[in-house]
Protein backbone atom coordinates (compact mmCIF):
# COMPACT_ATOMS: atom_id res chain seq x y z
CA UNK A 1 0.00 0.00 0.00
CA UNK A 2 0.90 3.71 -0.64
CA UNK A 3 2.32 6.43 1.63
CA UNK A 4 -0.89 8.47 0.65
CA UNK A 5 -3.37 5.43 1.48
CA UNK A 6 -1.93 4.39 5.11
CA UNK A 7 -2.26 8.31 5.68
CA UNK A 8 -5.76 8.23 4.83
CA UNK A 9 -6.73 5.58 7.04
CA UNK A 10 -4.88 6.72 10.27
CA UNK A 11 -6.95 10.06 9.31
CA UNK A 12 -9.97 7.68 9.28
CA UNK A 13 -9.37 6.42 12.24
CA UNK A 14 -8.17 10.06 14.30
CA UNK A 15 -11.94 10.45 12.38
CA UNK A 16 -13.51 8.04 14.14
CA UNK A 17 -11.98 8.63 17.43
CA UNK A 18 -13.34 11.94 17.66
CA UNK A 19 -16.48 10.57 16.60
CA UNK A 20 -16.60 7.95 19.45
CA UNK A 21 -16.09 10.81 22.30
CA UNK A 22 -18.78 12.67 20.85
CA UNK A 23 -21.03 9.80 21.22
CA UNK A 24 -20.76 8.15 17.64
CA UNK A 25 -19.67 5.72 15.52
CA UNK A 26 -17.60 5.81 12.08
CA UNK A 27 -17.60 2.81 9.79
CA UNK A 28 -15.95 2.25 6.57
CA UNK A 29 -18.70 1.52 3.93
CA UNK A 30 -19.66 0.39 0.56
CA UNK A 31 -16.52 -1.06 -2.07
CA UNK A 32 -14.12 -0.46 0.26
CA UNK A 33 -15.67 -3.23 2.88
CA UNK A 34 -16.47 -5.32 -0.13
CA UNK A 35 -13.51 -5.37 -1.91
CA UNK A 36 -11.36 -6.09 1.77
CA UNK A 37 -13.21 -9.26 2.69
CA UNK A 38 -12.89 -10.28 -1.13
CA UNK A 39 -8.78 -9.60 -1.28
CA UNK A 40 -8.99 -6.87 -3.51
CA UNK A 41 -7.18 -3.51 -3.38
CA UNK A 42 -9.41 -0.61 -3.41
CA UNK A 43 -7.97 2.66 -2.53
CA UNK A 44 -10.77 4.32 -1.98
CA UNK A 45 -11.50 5.17 1.27
CA UNK A 46 -14.86 6.10 2.15
CA UNK A 47 -16.54 6.58 5.64
CA UNK A 48 -19.95 7.21 6.94
CA UNK A 49 -20.62 8.89 10.37
CA UNK A 50 -23.18 8.04 12.88
CA UNK A 51 -24.96 9.02 15.80
CA UNK A 52 -23.50 12.79 16.12
CA UNK A 53 -24.95 15.88 14.61
CA UNK A 54 -24.07 18.10 11.01
CA UNK A 55 -22.53 20.48 13.29
CA UNK A 56 -20.73 17.96 15.80
CA UNK A 57 -19.52 16.05 12.58
CA UNK A 58 -18.30 19.75 11.40
CA UNK A 59 -16.65 19.84 14.80
CA UNK A 60 -14.98 17.39 14.36
CA UNK A 61 -13.33 17.83 11.31
CA UNK A 62 -12.31 21.41 12.26
CA UNK A 63 -10.30 20.04 15.06
CA UNK A 64 -8.49 17.62 12.81
CA UNK A 65 -7.68 19.73 9.76
CA UNK A 66 -9.35 21.90 6.84
CA UNK A 67 -12.98 20.91 6.46
CA UNK A 68 -14.06 20.42 2.64
CA UNK A 69 -17.48 20.99 2.16
CA UNK A 70 -18.13 18.75 -0.95
CA UNK A 71 -22.27 18.23 -0.48
CA UNK A 72 -23.06 20.50 3.26
CA UNK A 73 -26.27 19.63 2.72
CA UNK A 74 -26.17 16.13 1.70
CA UNK A 75 -23.97 15.59 4.45
CA UNK A 76 -20.86 14.92 2.79
CA UNK A 77 -17.42 16.32 3.66
CA UNK A 78 -13.53 15.69 2.98
CA UNK A 79 -10.25 17.01 4.65
CA UNK A 80 -7.71 19.11 2.84
CA UNK A 81 -5.07 16.54 1.50
CA UNK A 82 -6.50 13.20 2.28
CA UNK A 83 -8.56 10.95 -0.30
CA UNK A 84 -11.14 9.93 2.58
CA UNK A 85 -15.04 10.39 1.52
CA UNK A 86 -16.58 11.34 4.37
CA UNK A 87 -20.73 11.28 4.41
CA UNK A 88 -23.00 11.55 7.03
CA UNK A 89 -26.56 9.00 6.79
CA UNK A 90 -29.54 9.87 4.65
CA UNK A 91 -32.83 9.54 3.40
CA UNK A 92 -33.67 9.52 -0.13
CA UNK A 93 -37.01 10.09 -1.67
CA UNK A 94 -38.22 10.25 -5.55
CA UNK A 95 -39.80 12.96 -6.50
CA UNK A 96 -39.04 12.49 -10.81
CA UNK A 97 -37.67 10.14 -13.34
CA UNK A 98 -34.31 11.57 -13.69
CA UNK A 99 -31.14 10.13 -11.94
CA UNK A 100 -31.02 13.83 -9.89
CA UNK A 101 -34.70 13.79 -9.31
CA UNK A 102 -34.58 13.15 -5.22
CA UNK A 103 -35.03 14.66 -1.60
CA UNK A 104 -32.54 14.39 0.50
CA UNK A 105 -32.32 14.88 4.09
CA UNK A 106 -29.43 13.84 6.19
CA UNK A 107 -30.36 11.43 9.43
CA UNK A 108 -27.40 10.47 11.58
CA UNK A 109 -29.40 8.65 14.32
CA UNK A 110 -31.15 6.85 11.25
CA UNK A 111 -29.48 3.59 12.15
CA UNK A 112 -27.33 1.65 10.49
CA UNK A 113 -30.32 -1.13 9.06
CA UNK A 114 -31.61 2.22 7.24
CA UNK A 115 -28.52 3.68 5.98
CA UNK A 116 -27.57 0.21 4.86
CA UNK A 117 -31.01 -0.02 2.59
CA UNK A 118 -30.66 2.74 0.54
CA UNK A 119 -27.37 0.58 -1.16
CA UNK A 120 -27.53 -0.94 -4.20
CA UNK A 121 -26.87 -4.42 -3.91
CA UNK A 122 -25.92 -6.47 -0.35
CA UNK A 123 -22.40 -6.63 -1.41
CA UNK A 124 -22.28 -2.91 -1.45
CA UNK A 125 -24.25 -2.51 1.91
CA UNK A 126 -21.21 -3.78 4.11
CA UNK A 127 -20.10 -1.85 6.64
CA UNK A 128 -17.24 -2.03 9.07
CA UNK A 129 -16.57 -0.47 12.74
CA UNK A 130 -13.38 1.37 11.39
CA UNK A 131 -12.28 1.27 15.52
CA UNK A 132 -13.53 -2.32 16.51
CA UNK A 133 -13.31 -4.27 12.76
CA UNK A 134 -16.99 -4.88 13.96
CA UNK A 135 -19.03 -5.93 10.37
CA UNK A 136 -22.24 -4.88 10.34
CA UNK A 137 -24.17 -7.34 7.52
CA UNK A 138 -27.54 -6.24 7.68
CA UNK A 139 -28.56 -7.84 4.06
CA UNK A 140 -26.75 -11.24 3.47
CA UNK A 141 -23.59 -9.27 1.62
CA UNK A 142 -20.46 -11.92 3.09
CA UNK A 143 -22.78 -15.08 2.10
CA UNK A 144 -23.26 -13.43 -1.02
CA UNK A 145 -19.50 -12.40 -1.48
CA UNK A 146 -18.87 -16.44 -0.96
CA UNK A 147 -21.45 -17.25 -3.00
CA UNK A 148 -20.26 -14.93 -6.08
CA UNK A 149 -24.22 -13.42 -6.38
CA UNK A 150 -25.28 -10.00 -6.97
CA UNK A 151 -28.34 -9.37 -5.48
CA UNK A 152 -30.50 -5.87 -4.52
CA UNK A 153 -30.95 -5.02 -1.29
CA UNK A 154 -34.53 -3.52 -1.38
CA UNK A 155 -37.01 -3.95 -4.88
CA UNK A 156 -38.67 -0.40 -4.16
CA UNK A 157 -35.50 1.66 -3.65
CA UNK A 158 -33.40 -0.62 -5.91
CA UNK A 159 -35.95 0.75 -8.85
CA UNK A 160 -35.59 4.51 -8.03
CA UNK A 161 -32.49 4.67 -9.29
CA UNK A 162 -32.24 3.14 -13.05
CA UNK A 163 -28.49 3.27 -13.30
CA UNK A 164 -28.57 0.30 -10.99
CA UNK A 165 -29.16 -1.86 -14.25
CA UNK A 166 -25.60 -0.94 -15.74
CA UNK A 167 -24.14 -1.28 -12.30
CA UNK A 168 -24.95 -4.80 -11.97
CA UNK A 169 -24.12 -6.08 -15.45
CA UNK A 170 -20.82 -3.79 -14.27
CA UNK A 171 -20.14 -5.77 -11.04
CA UNK A 172 -21.11 -9.09 -12.78
CA UNK A 173 -18.04 -8.32 -15.54
CA UNK A 174 -15.88 -6.98 -12.97
CA UNK A 175 -15.66 -9.56 -10.17
CA UNK A 176 -17.27 -12.62 -12.35
CA UNK A 177 -20.51 -12.78 -10.37
CA UNK A 178 -23.80 -13.67 -10.78
CA UNK A 179 -27.04 -11.69 -10.28
CA UNK A 180 -29.34 -12.72 -8.89
CA UNK A 181 -32.61 -14.01 -10.89
CA UNK A 182 -34.79 -11.85 -9.18
CA UNK A 183 -32.88 -8.90 -9.44
CA UNK A 184 -32.17 -9.69 -13.23
CA UNK A 185 -36.40 -9.89 -13.64
CA UNK A 186 -36.59 -6.42 -11.33
CA UNK A 187 -33.61 -4.90 -13.70
CA UNK A 188 -36.24 -6.10 -16.98
CA UNK A 189 -38.96 -3.63 -15.58
CA UNK A 190 -36.48 -0.69 -15.26
CA UNK A 191 -36.86 2.33 -17.91
CA UNK A 192 -32.93 3.32 -18.68
CA UNK A 193 -34.10 6.15 -21.57
CA UNK A 194 -34.09 9.11 -18.30
CA UNK A 195 -30.23 8.35 -17.96
CA UNK A 196 -27.74 10.70 -19.16
CA UNK A 197 -24.89 9.43 -21.67
CA UNK A 198 -21.85 10.43 -18.88
CA UNK A 199 -23.53 7.65 -16.86
CA UNK A 200 -24.10 4.88 -19.25
CA UNK A 201 -20.64 5.59 -20.46
CA UNK A 202 -19.00 5.36 -16.95
CA UNK A 203 -20.54 2.06 -15.86
CA UNK A 204 -19.29 0.80 -19.35
CA UNK A 205 -16.02 2.29 -19.13
CA UNK A 206 -15.45 0.38 -16.00
CA UNK A 207 -16.58 -3.10 -17.63
CA UNK A 208 -14.44 -2.43 -20.50
CA UNK A 209 -11.25 -1.33 -18.69
CA UNK A 210 -11.49 -3.20 -15.49
CA UNK A 211 -12.79 -6.74 -16.48
CA UNK A 212 -11.01 -9.33 -17.35
CA UNK A 213 -14.38 -10.40 -19.33
CA UNK A 214 -15.89 -7.36 -20.37
CA UNK A 215 -18.01 -9.43 -22.42
CA UNK A 216 -20.44 -10.19 -19.47
CA UNK A 217 -21.13 -6.75 -19.56
CA UNK A 218 -23.46 -6.48 -22.20
CA UNK A 219 -24.37 -10.54 -21.92
CA UNK A 220 -25.65 -9.36 -18.56
CA UNK A 221 -28.00 -6.35 -20.05
CA UNK A 222 -28.95 -8.79 -23.39
CA UNK A 223 -30.80 -11.34 -20.45
CA UNK A 224 -32.10 -7.91 -18.22
CA UNK A 225 -33.41 -7.24 -22.19
CA UNK A 226 -31.72 -4.32 -21.34
CA UNK A 227 -29.63 -3.44 -24.74
CA UNK A 228 -32.35 -1.55 -27.09
CA UNK A 229 -32.45 1.90 -25.06
CA UNK A 230 -28.61 2.44 -25.62
CA UNK A 231 -26.82 -0.35 -27.53
CA UNK A 232 -28.80 -1.36 -30.50
CA UNK A 233 -26.44 -1.57 -32.79
CA UNK A 234 -25.03 -4.16 -30.35
CA UNK A 235 -28.48 -5.82 -29.96
CA UNK A 236 -28.68 -5.81 -34.03
CA UNK A 237 -26.00 -8.16 -34.06
CA UNK A 238 -28.49 -11.11 -32.42
CA UNK A 239 -28.80 -14.14 -35.15
CA UNK A 240 -26.84 -12.66 -37.78
CA UNK A 241 -25.30 -15.16 -39.86
CA UNK A 242 -21.93 -15.71 -40.38
CA UNK A 243 -20.11 -18.52 -42.73
CA UNK A 244 -19.76 -21.48 -40.50
CA UNK A 245 -16.12 -21.96 -42.41
CA UNK A 246 -14.62 -19.24 -40.96
CA UNK A 247 -16.83 -18.54 -37.96
CA UNK A 248 -17.86 -21.77 -36.43
CA UNK A 249 -18.93 -19.80 -33.12
CA UNK A 250 -22.10 -18.56 -34.31
CA UNK A 251 -23.65 -15.29 -34.60
CA UNK A 252 -21.96 -11.72 -34.89
CA UNK A 253 -23.26 -11.36 -31.46
CA UNK A 254 -20.77 -14.36 -30.13
CA UNK A 255 -18.05 -13.23 -32.19
CA UNK A 256 -18.48 -9.72 -31.00
CA UNK A 257 -18.00 -11.08 -27.64
CA UNK A 258 -15.16 -13.36 -27.89
CA UNK A 259 -13.53 -10.39 -29.63
CA UNK A 260 -14.35 -7.61 -26.56
CA UNK A 261 -12.42 -10.24 -24.28
CA UNK A 262 -9.73 -11.03 -26.37
CA UNK A 263 -9.08 -7.15 -27.02
CA UNK A 264 -8.85 -7.01 -23.15
CA UNK A 265 -5.43 -8.98 -23.32
CA UNK A 266 -4.32 -6.31 -25.10
CA UNK A 267 -4.93 -3.33 -23.37
CA UNK A 268 -1.72 -1.97 -22.50
CA UNK A 269 -0.57 -2.37 -25.80
CA UNK A 270 -2.56 0.25 -27.71
CA UNK A 271 -2.03 4.06 -27.58
CA UNK A 272 -5.99 4.20 -26.58
CA UNK A 273 -6.70 1.15 -24.54
CA UNK A 274 -10.56 2.34 -24.29
CA UNK A 275 -10.06 2.91 -27.47
CA UNK A 276 -9.44 -0.42 -29.16
CA UNK A 277 -11.86 -2.23 -26.33
CA UNK A 278 -14.70 0.35 -28.05
CA UNK A 279 -13.40 -1.05 -31.20
CA UNK A 280 -13.75 -3.85 -30.58
CA UNK A 281 -17.44 -3.79 -29.35
CA UNK A 282 -17.76 -1.89 -32.76
CA UNK A 283 -16.32 -3.26 -35.08
CA UNK A 284 -18.63 -5.61 -36.44
CA UNK A 285 -21.64 -3.49 -36.73
CA UNK A 286 -21.63 -3.22 -40.68
CA UNK A 287 -22.47 -6.93 -40.71
CA UNK A 288 -26.41 -6.52 -39.42
CA UNK A 289 -26.61 -4.34 -43.05
CA UNK A 290 -24.38 -6.04 -45.04
CA UNK A 291 -24.79 -9.78 -44.57
CA UNK A 292 -26.21 -11.85 -47.30
CA UNK A 293 -26.39 -15.57 -49.18
CA UNK A 294 -25.17 -15.73 -52.38
CA UNK A 295 -25.00 -19.04 -54.08
CA UNK A 296 -25.78 -20.62 -50.67
CA UNK A 297 -22.80 -18.76 -48.96
CA UNK A 298 -23.21 -16.22 -46.58
CA UNK A 299 -20.91 -13.00 -47.27
CA UNK A 300 -20.48 -9.58 -45.81
CA UNK A 301 -18.77 -7.60 -48.58
CA UNK A 302 -18.01 -3.81 -47.23
CA UNK A 303 -18.93 -4.57 -43.67
CA UNK A 304 -16.40 -2.54 -42.35
CA UNK A 305 -17.09 0.24 -44.23
CA UNK A 306 -21.22 0.15 -43.67
CA UNK A 307 -20.46 -0.32 -40.08
CA UNK A 308 -18.17 3.31 -39.53
CA UNK A 309 -21.74 5.48 -39.71
CA UNK A 310 -22.64 2.69 -37.26
CA UNK A 311 -20.00 2.94 -35.19
CA UNK A 312 -20.37 6.89 -35.33
CA UNK A 313 -24.36 7.07 -34.27
CA UNK A 314 -23.39 4.71 -31.29
CA UNK A 315 -20.22 6.45 -29.97
CA UNK A 316 -22.72 9.91 -30.33
CA UNK A 317 -24.81 7.88 -27.52
CA UNK A 318 -22.91 7.66 -25.05
CA UNK A 319 -19.33 9.86 -25.11
CA UNK A 320 -18.93 13.55 -26.35
CA UNK A 321 -14.80 12.61 -26.79
CA UNK A 322 -14.19 13.76 -30.26
CA UNK A 323 -10.42 12.20 -30.22
CA UNK A 324 -12.24 8.53 -28.76
CA UNK A 325 -14.30 8.26 -31.58
CA UNK A 326 -11.72 9.33 -34.23
CA UNK A 327 -9.50 6.91 -33.25
CA UNK A 328 -12.90 4.12 -32.82
CA UNK A 329 -13.94 4.62 -36.46
CA UNK A 330 -10.53 4.53 -38.12
CA UNK A 331 -10.10 0.95 -36.55
CA UNK A 332 -13.44 -0.45 -37.22
CA UNK A 333 -12.96 1.07 -41.10
CA UNK A 334 -9.19 -1.05 -41.10
CA UNK A 335 -9.69 -3.89 -38.78
CA UNK A 336 -9.59 -5.89 -41.51
CA UNK A 337 -6.30 -4.97 -43.23
CA UNK A 338 -3.64 -6.14 -40.93
CA UNK A 339 -5.00 -10.51 -41.33
CA UNK A 340 -5.62 -9.66 -44.92
CA UNK A 341 -2.11 -8.87 -45.20
CA UNK A 342 -0.52 -11.71 -43.47
CA UNK A 343 -2.81 -13.98 -45.01
CA UNK A 344 -1.57 -12.64 -48.68
CA UNK A 345 2.11 -12.19 -47.31
CA UNK A 346 1.66 -8.48 -48.45
CA UNK A 347 4.76 -6.70 -49.32
CA UNK A 348 6.49 -4.14 -47.16
CA UNK A 349 5.04 -1.39 -49.27
CA UNK A 350 1.88 -2.76 -48.87
CA UNK A 351 1.96 -2.83 -45.04
CA UNK A 352 3.70 0.42 -44.69
CA UNK A 353 1.13 1.80 -46.43
CA UNK A 354 -1.63 -0.17 -44.13
CA UNK A 355 0.04 1.84 -40.93
CA UNK A 356 0.19 5.20 -42.04
CA UNK A 357 -3.22 4.90 -42.46
CA UNK A 358 -3.98 3.98 -38.80
CA UNK A 359 -4.41 6.09 -36.42
CA UNK A 360 -2.86 3.69 -33.51
CA UNK A 361 -0.11 1.02 -35.49
CA UNK A 362 -0.14 -0.98 -32.75
CA UNK A 363 -3.55 -0.83 -31.80
CA UNK A 364 -4.36 -1.54 -35.17
CA UNK A 365 -2.71 -5.00 -35.06
CA UNK A 366 -4.17 -5.48 -31.41
CA UNK A 367 -7.73 -5.48 -32.86
CA UNK A 368 -6.68 -7.35 -35.74
CA UNK A 369 -5.36 -10.49 -33.35
CA UNK A 370 -8.65 -9.75 -31.23
CA UNK A 371 -10.98 -10.48 -34.01
CA UNK A 372 -8.64 -13.71 -34.91
CA UNK A 373 -8.87 -14.97 -31.65
CA UNK A 374 -12.51 -13.95 -31.30
CA UNK A 375 -13.34 -16.72 -33.59
CA UNK A 376 -13.58 -20.87 -34.15
CA UNK A 377 -12.11 -21.93 -37.52
CA UNK A 378 -8.80 -23.79 -38.39
CA UNK A 379 -7.10 -20.81 -38.99
CA UNK A 380 -8.21 -18.71 -35.71
CA UNK A 381 -5.35 -18.32 -32.63
CA UNK A 382 -2.93 -15.02 -33.55
CA UNK A 383 -0.79 -16.88 -35.86
CA UNK A 384 -0.51 -13.57 -37.66
CA UNK A 385 1.75 -11.69 -34.73
CA UNK A 386 4.91 -12.33 -36.02
CA UNK A 387 4.17 -11.51 -39.31
CA UNK A 388 2.32 -8.48 -38.16
CA UNK A 389 4.84 -7.18 -35.83
CA UNK A 390 8.16 -7.61 -37.79
CA UNK A 391 6.54 -5.28 -40.51
CA UNK A 392 5.51 -2.90 -37.94
CA UNK A 393 8.97 -3.05 -36.55
CA UNK A 394 10.10 -1.98 -40.49
CA UNK A 395 7.65 0.62 -40.69
CA UNK A 396 8.76 1.86 -37.77
CA UNK A 397 12.58 2.48 -39.39
CA UNK A 398 11.13 3.65 -42.25
CA UNK A 399 9.15 6.47 -40.47
CA UNK A 400 12.97 7.09 -38.76
CA UNK A 401 14.40 7.68 -42.09
CA UNK A 402 15.11 11.51 -43.12
CA UNK A 403 12.08 12.28 -45.23
CA UNK A 404 11.61 14.92 -47.48
CA UNK A 405 9.80 17.79 -45.84
CA UNK A 406 7.76 21.42 -46.97
CA UNK A 407 11.22 23.52 -46.18
CA UNK A 408 13.14 20.87 -48.20
CA UNK A 409 11.09 21.78 -51.37
CA UNK A 410 11.63 25.08 -50.78
CA UNK A 411 14.41 25.57 -50.52
CA UNK A 412 15.01 23.80 -53.65
CA UNK A 413 13.26 26.64 -55.30
CA UNK A 414 9.55 25.41 -55.41
CA UNK A 415 7.15 28.04 -54.47
CA UNK A 416 4.41 26.37 -52.42
CA UNK A 417 0.86 26.74 -54.10
CA UNK A 418 -2.37 25.02 -54.43
CA UNK A 419 -0.60 21.96 -55.14
CA UNK A 420 1.69 22.05 -52.81
CA UNK A 421 0.23 19.53 -50.54
CA UNK A 422 -0.29 16.91 -53.48
CA UNK A 423 3.73 17.19 -54.03
CA UNK A 424 4.34 17.09 -50.32
CA UNK A 425 1.96 13.52 -50.56
CA UNK A 426 3.94 11.85 -53.61
CA UNK A 427 7.47 12.90 -51.57
CA UNK A 428 5.48 11.04 -48.44
CA UNK A 429 4.22 8.11 -50.77
CA UNK A 430 8.17 7.72 -51.65
CA UNK A 431 8.89 7.73 -47.80
CA UNK A 432 6.76 4.90 -47.15
CA UNK A 433 8.33 2.91 -50.14
CA UNK A 434 11.68 2.72 -48.54
CA UNK A 435 13.17 6.07 -51.33
CA UNK A 436 16.41 7.10 -49.78
CA UNK A 437 15.65 11.48 -49.19
CA UNK A 438 17.88 12.61 -52.05
CA UNK A 439 16.13 10.42 -54.63
CA UNK A 440 13.08 11.19 -53.34
CA UNK A 441 13.75 14.83 -53.39
CA UNK A 442 15.04 14.59 -56.71
CA UNK A 443 12.06 12.56 -57.85
CA UNK A 444 9.54 15.03 -56.01
CA UNK A 445 11.04 17.98 -57.87
CA UNK A 446 10.46 16.25 -60.87
CA UNK A 447 6.74 15.22 -60.17
CA UNK A 448 6.07 19.05 -58.90
CA UNK A 449 7.82 19.98 -62.58
CA UNK A 450 5.14 17.72 -64.37
CA UNK A 451 2.66 18.96 -62.21
CA UNK A 452 3.10 22.67 -63.55
CA UNK A 453 3.51 21.54 -67.21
Amino acid sequence: MTNEFERDIEMARRIAREIDARGGRTFYVGGFVRDAIIGRENKDVDIEIHGVSPAGVQEALDSLGTRLNIGESFGIFGLKGYSVDIAMPRQEKLRGVGHRDFDVSVDPFIGTFKAAERRDFTINALMQDVLTGEIIDHFGGREHLKKGLIRHVNDITFAEDPLRVLRAAQFAARFGFDVAGETVELCRRMDLSALSKERIDGEMRKALMKAERPSVFFETLREMNQLSVWFPELEALIGVEQNPKFHAEGDVWTHTMMVVDAAARFRDRAADPLGLMLSAVTHDFGKAVTTERIDGVIHAYGHELKGVPLAERFLGRITNEKRLTEYVLNMVEHHMRPNTAAATGASVKSTNKMFDRSIDPEGLICIALSDDLGKISDTAGGIHEEFLYERLRIFKEYMARPAVMGRDLIAAGLKPDARFTEILSYAHKLHLAGVAKEDALRQTLAYARKLKG
